[in-house]
């Protein structure tokens, strides 16, 4: 306990539900934001003011930002866990390319630099957690969300192949691949559809954001750590 966590994305449903878990049981949390700071701030509220180290705002699809958020990385991280991102609706042949661009920054590019500045203290330490959020959806493909259904099948492919990569360095790479989880990234959906999917959902319910969180606790406990280049899914059997 006591470890350094670096959550990116902190301000979302499922990345909020993880700080608290975490806070619960004594890692210490340098948490990133883009716009929300008024979750953060609500949040904040019911943790321990030990828990959270520091906070940082960036937009990850702007390779600035990024390298401002590295910059302002002053205390050692021991754990990274990626929860950050958005999706994107529609039909891929309508899609501009200033939003393929976007994702893939956000997505795919950013966390590989966020790793690789990481990684050498880490492999110097002989440990470390990296925990990515990626999606059913990466997996299996999504229609209207073919850009989103790809980078998210990109990080479970770099989940995969750095985690063969650093296990001789005592570094745990691992992913965690929600089903539909009832946050607000499926406000778009209607109550109609909302009832369809989870009617085709084998447990007979939409996940919660303390679902993911869970799994991310035994992720990052040493309990597992014979697990390595795994994508959980946590998706109630769908």
């Amino acid at each position: 306990m006591g470890k350094n966590v670096l959550l990116i994305g902190a301000s979302g449903d499922i990345g909020s539900a993880i700080a608290k878990a975490l806070a619960s049981e004594g890692y210490k949390l340098i948490l990133h934001y883009h716009k929300n700071k008024q979750a953060i701030d609500r949040y904040r509220l019911n943790l321990n003011k030990e828990s959270v180290l520091t906070e940082i705002q960036a937009d990850l699809s702007v390779q600035s930002e990024v390298k401002q958020l590295l910059s302002g990385l002053v205390f050692p991280v021991d754990a990274i866990i990626f929860a950050s991102g958005k999706a994107h609706y529609g039909l891929f042949q309508d899609s501009d390319e200033k939003i393929m661009d976007e994702m893939l920054a956000l997505h795919v590019k950013t966390p590989w630099l966020i790793t690789k500045h990481l990684l050498p203290a880490m492999i110097q330490n002989k440990q470390g957690k990296i925990i990515f959020i990626t999606s059913i959806w990466g997996e299996i493909g999504a229609s209207n969300e073919v850009i989103y259904s790809s980078l998210k099948g990109a990080q479970n492919s770099f989940v995969k192949s750095l985690a063969k990569e650093v296990a001789p360095s005592g570094i745990s790479v691992n992913a965690v691949s929600p089903g539909f989880i009832d946050t607000k990234m499926n406000n778009h959906l209607l109550p109609i559809e909302k009832e369809t999917i989870t009617s085709d959902i084998p447990i007979n319910r939409a996940g919660t954001a303390d679902d993911v969180a869970n799994a991310i606790l035994f992720l990052i406990n040493d309990k597992s750590s014979y697990i390595q280049g795994e994508i959980i899914n946590v998706t109630g059997g769908w």
